[in-house]
């Protein structure tokens, strides 16, 4: 979500003028989208605002803008820590970025702006996709949970659905734009419907999305499992573009620590869903958030956790150290655990989770699979040659292109046979006979923009940022890296 927010606040800039700053040059202006679920983020987002503090003044006239949760959530401190920032702009008001950063460079002071409800829904603003083949489409914002380590339902406040009509025509637009792949967003999606009375909505609209033409990959991101129904697995299951992939987030295997946690749900109902899933989908790829250390864990509740992630087979697990974030009725709790024990058990978890997501990534060894070939390629492609994509079932494979045949374009297809296997991604190495590319109009969009880049460096005079002289440049200066 915070990616898809970043995209929205670059098209707000590109659309008034602003230009992507080259590498290594320094920019006229810096926004940065902020976190709050962990607490490494505040110290990231300080370090990151002292390190550029000689940036700015050397650079005369260039804006710093703070947005996003922790935004929300600090508001009057970050002006207060780091008072060389123009602009601090929350979750609810987004669409203010412009306007805030044009008042702090005509009246010469910082601007603040922190709403406490929804100003503009973030999808109807421009935004500027990170990729042409894929986009993401937000069908809520807020959420109804009261989970007792979240910090999030403060920051981005209760519920909001958006209409069906309206989603439907924004992933259209998507499409007609070349893209052949959505994620819905929502801090909860499966209890999409809820503000305008329809609790089977979320199901409709996956099966509305398999109406759209030119759309072959549909996936979403996060439900909840205490809100999980079986309509929408029929629909996931009787849907042929919603992806084989469910990311359901466990966050401990505890029945005591899950009332504690004020999840509305029990291990037991948890590994029910898994097993109608797979029993819908026997080839679907389910992945999961665990937290280690929330207050109160004893070594039986963190061993139960082992034992319903060993059966629940997971492809592959975030997980994360329990964060202490105030405001949250955890970080009052009693029986906060030493950092040492929740480290050793972090680390138990890990191996474990390492050894499930090998062995399942095994089974997929002699298989074949279609891929969607992205952008990125893996750190070590420079000296395997290999390039990347990702499978339907959401797995990242590395693959290489037998010798002679077609090279793919970020958003074409291959298909192809995979022959190892890791942790963390497939490998693919096929011979001539088992591999096969289908250009795609997702391709197509990549070479458009790849050639509308190249002219991306003329100056941008019209509708420009005003005051702007031609172009400004929005990045990220280079910082120093700190050692120790």
């Amino acid at each position: 979500m915070n990616v898809h927010d970043s995209e929205r606040m670059s098209g707000l800039l590109e659309a008034a003028g602003y230009v992507r700053a080259e590498e290594g040059a320094e920019p006229d202006v810096v926004v940065f989208n902020t976190c709050a679920v962990r607490e490494n983020a505040d110290n990231r987002l300080y370090g990151n605002l002292g390190q550029l503090r000689p940036v700015k003044d050397r650079h005369p006239g260039m804006q710093i803008a703070v947005g996003g949760c922790l935004a929300q959530k600090d508001r009057d401190t970050i002006l207060e820590k780091a008072p060389w920032v123009d602009a601090v702009f929350g979750t609810h008001n987004v669409g203010a970025l412009l306007a805030l950063l044009e008042r702090s460079r005509h009246n010469h002071e910082a601007q603040l702006e922190i709403l406490e409800s929804l100003e503009v829904f973030p999808s109807t603003l421009p935004t500027k996709r990170d990729s042409v083949y894929s986009g993401w489409v937000s069908i809520s914002v807020g959420c109804n949970n009261t989970c007792t380590f979240c910090i999030v339902p403060s920051l981005r406040g209760k519920e909001r659905d958006r209409r069906p009509g309206e989603i439907l025509a924004e992933i259209q637009a998507l499409v007609d734009d070349g893209a052949i792949e959505v994620t819905l967003l929502g801090q909860n999606v499966n209890s999409y419907g809820v503000e305008f009375g329809d609790r089977l909505a979320f199901g409709k609209l996956l099966r509305a999305c398999g109406e759209i033409r030119g759309l072959e990959r549909v996936r979403f991101t996060s439900p909840h499992p205490a809100a999980f129904t079986d309509d929408v697995i029929d629909a996931m299951a009787e849907t042929p573009n919603v992806m084989p992939q469910l990311h359901m987030p466990l966050q401990s295997g505890s029945d005591r620590l899950l009332r504690a946690m004020r999840r509305s749900y029990r291990s037991s109902k948890f590994l029910g869903i898994l097993d109608r899933v797979r029993e819908r989908i026997p080839h679907a790829a389910i992945t999961t958030d665990i937290i280690v250390g929330f207050p109160g864990e004893t070594e039986e509740d963190f061993q139960t956790t082992l034992d319903v992630v060993e059966r629940s087979r997971f492809s592959s697990a975030f997980t994360f150290q329990y964060s202490k974030r105030p405001g949250t009725p955890a970080a009052d709790m009693p029986d906060q655990l030493p950092k040492a024990v929740v480290q050793e058990r972090y680390e138990r978890l890990i191996a474990l989770q390492e050894r499930i997501s090998e062995e399942e990534n095994a089974r997929q060894v002699g298989h074949e699979v279609e891929l969607l070939v992205t952008a990125q390629s893996g750190r070590k492609a420079g000296e395997t040659h290999r390039l990347s994509g990702r499978a339907k079932d959401h797995r990242l494979v590395h693959f290489s292109v037998p010798a002679g045949a077609e090279e793919p374009r970020p958003g074409d297809l291959v298909t192809l046979r995979v022959t190892e296997a890791a942790p963390h991604h497939l490998i693919a190495d096929p011979r001539p006979e088992e591999y096969s590319v289908r250009r795609s109009r997702a391709g197509d969009a990549w070479d458009r923009s790849q050639a509308e880049s190249c002219g991306a460096a003329a100056p941008a005079t019209a509708g420009a940022a005003p005051g702007a002289r031609g172009s400004v440049s929005l990045g990220m200066p280079s910082l120093p890296v700190r050692v120790g």
